[in-house]
């Protein structure tokens, strides 16, 4: 087989000032993860440094960058799960996540950490005292913050008193529009068909201190078993009430569904009975890729080999189509718009 990896900047209302940040972010996200796929030859490995990438850019909601609380603070959540295949048996499935993070870079390697104990979760108080038991860097309160942070916030609360506000704005820019995207993460399977799922996110802005959302939930944010693996984004408690990346993983595993159907008919039932939108991230047991989001954008690539294949419109001319473009990792540009 050959090995995939693709990921995810987030599914929201993205102004267009953003458009070029998030892409570029995505392609160096997508192609760390793709040459440590090789490397290390670990689906798990490649998920995580895909996903570090990105919580270190202040272009996406995770690690830094992430979106501030009601009352002005970070709080972030990630989780990890693998599926590695077992010739004498059922596959063997591991898990870890993490909520409340408070003060890191990683809050994915710090999902990490937790799916090598013997538990799958583990959220608050204990996974801050984790990370310094792991020699993790705790940082200065508010070092996490970013500009556009706090712009996020300031609007929030400016919408929150004229009472216009329905969901938490997360991304900001020349459109006055509200969106509820910026979650990363990304999926990989290697030439054996194992497959790793990984995602991190700072929440929605204006959240109460405290608040969980869908990207530490198994089956929510992040889901995976023999037949796949999902990674998704946009407004946590509609992802959360339609159990998003399960429903994905089921429609391929009992309808025979393409991983491409299966995502577009999942995101596009939810937004159609929740009213919230969102986006996912897919790879199928046989390394075929889907990719599909009905909010306005979702920053997003994959690497096959040496070219990388990459979007975050939808496409004008067709109503439920995506635009895709692609590129030589070592080439000079566009090679295709389809």
């Amino acid at each position: 087989m050959e090995p995939v990896v693709i990921v995810h900047g987030g599914a929201g209302d993205i102004p267009t000032s953003r458009v070029e940040g998030k892409l570029n972010g995505v392609k160096k996200a997508v192609k760390t993860g793709y040459k440590s796929l090789l490397e290390s030859g670990s689906v798990l490995q490649a998920v995580e440094d895909a996903v570090k990438v990105m919580e270190l850019d202040e272009n996406f909601n995770a690690g830094y960058g992430s979106v501030l609380t009601c009352d002005g603070t970070v709080e972030m959540e990630a989780s990890l799960m693998e599926m590695r295949k077992n010739a004498l048996g059922p596959p063997q499935i591991n898990a870890g996540c993490v909520t409340l993070v408070k003060d890191i870079h990683h809050p994915i390697s710090l999902a990490r950490k937790v799916l090598e104990t013997p538990h799958n979760f583990i959220g608050g108080e204990q996974a801050n005292i984790l990370a310094k038991k792991h020699g993790f860097e705790i940082l200065p309160d508010g070092a996490l913050i970013t500009e556009f942070a706090k712009l996020a916030l300031e609007e929030w609360k400016n919408e929150s008193e004229r009472g216009t506000v329905q969901f938490a704005r997360t991304e900001i820019g020349e459109e006055d529009r509200f969106g509820e995207g910026g979650t990363v993460g990304a999926v990989a399977i290697d030439k054996d068909g194992n497959i790793a799922v990984a995602t991190s996110t700072g929440g929605i802005t204006g959240k109460y201190r405290g608040r969980i959302g869908d990207t530490p939930l198994l089956g929510c944010g992040t889901f995976c078993n023999e037949f796949g693996g999902v990674s998704t984004t946009g407004h946590g408690e509609t992802i959360m009430k339609s159990v998003l990346a399960h429903d994905i993983l089921k429609r391929i595993e009992y309808l025979g569904q393409a991983p491409q159907k299966a995502c577009e008919e999942a995101c596009r039932n939810m937004t159609k009975n929740l009213e919230g939108t969102g986006g996912a991230i897919c790879i199928d047991k046989n390394g075929e890729v889907g990719v599909y989001f009905t909010s306005n954008r979702m920053a997003w690539a994959y690497q096959k080999k040496d070219t990388i294949t990459y979007g975050i419109n939808h496409k004008s001319d067709k109503a439920h189509g995506i635009d895709i473009l692609s590129e030589k990792v070592e080439g000079k540009g566009i090679l295709g718009l389809f």
